[in-house]
């Protein structure tokens, strides 16, 4: 019988929340499961510029 340890999917050894990371008005979208409309790109934008990366945090784990 193979181990739970052998069962168990593989996981990178470092976990970002996206962050910590450069990330443009599309990945705010889409990390609110919305598609990436002109107007909805233009408000992530205004929302980065004002809150930084809480943009971002609150969507994300």
């Amino acid at each position: 019988m193979d181990s739970e340890s052998d069962q168990q999917p593989q996981r990178p050894a470092h976990l970002y929340t996206g962050s910590e990371h450069p990330f443009d008005p599309e990945d705010l979208v889409m990390a609110r499961g919305q598609d990436p409309t002109p107007e909805r790109v233009e408000k992530a934008r205004k929302l980065i510029e004002k809150e930084g990366a809480r943009a971002l945090e609150r969507y994300l784990p």
